[in-house]
């Protein structure tokens, strides 16, 4: 496929342009502002040192996550969700698939009885804001972890986290399958999949739909490939922004 058969010019299984600012927030114990391209998400990693009732007791720690999109995140001026009074299907969908994400990585024995809350806030939406969020709230709970050791609430020899973690889209334009859709794809897409991936290849989720035409087992497989090469790079760029300070 030829550099100038998409949009901004990337080939089919090229990433946007991906950035992680590390320590965005001076309160959170961990942050992270994240961006795929015009799409931009800020994660704050809250620490408490205690779990929920329904947890205590069991040397288990928590890990949980909120998602949400500010009014003027997209073209048009959204309400905020706590105006209307009540929280909407998409925004509990993708808050709950960013915690059992997360908590598929983290060790919970090993967290001890303490609990890590993720808050993601889309400030700018041009696609693929679910999977930037997760990818950019593993960085800002590792952070959070590692400020939660240098105050004792965790051992030293602790591990909490077992693996790395990052989500990427993928779909189907025009017959071709291609990674990470930003929202004039996003609209088009045949076919249109988010796939959650750790650090070693293996799938935490896979939510896949055919938008249009169904969508057979080889082309099932090109969009996996595409997602594990994707996700690949950016445990990366996770690695390279955890271990260098930035």
């Amino acid at each position: 496929m030829s550099n100038d058969s998409r949009k901004d010019g990337r080939t089919a299984s090229q990433l946007r342009p991906i950035t992680i600012e590390r320590g965005w927030s001076d309160q959170a114990e961990g942050s992270a502002l994240i961006s795929f391209g015009k799409t931009k998400v800020l994660c704050t990693a809250s620490f408490t040192n205690g779990v929920p009732r329904w947890k205590q007791g069991k040397g288990q720690g928590w890990v949980t996550a909120e998602y949400s999109m500010l009014p003027r995140s997209t073209n048009d001026r959204m309400d905020r969700e706590a105006v209307k009074g009540k929280i909407g299907g998409r925004t509990h969908e993708i808050s709950r698939l960013i915690g059992r994400s997360l908590r598929a990585v983290v060790d919970m024995k090993a967290l001890g009885e303490n609990t890590i809350v993720i808050d993601c806030d889309v400030l700018q939406a041009d696609g693929g804001t679910r999977t930037a969020a997760i990818t950019g709230a593993y960085v800002a709970l590792v952070d959070a972890i590692e400020w939660a050791r240098t105050k004792k609430f965790i051992g030293q020899k602790s591990q909490p986290v077992i693996d790395s973690l990052s989500a990427v889209s993928v779909g189907i334009i025009d017959g071709v399958p291609m990674l990470d859709l930003a929202y004039v794809e996003d609209v088009r897409a045949e076919t249109d999949m988010n796939v959650v991936v750790t650090g070693r290849g293996l799938f935490v989720e896979v939510q896949g739909t055919a938008e249009g035409a169904p969508f057979d087992r080889a082309e099932l497989d090109a969009l996996l490939d595409l997602a594990l090469a994707g996700t690949a790079e950016l445990a990366e760029i996770q690695a390279r922004v955890l271990g260098s300070g930035e």
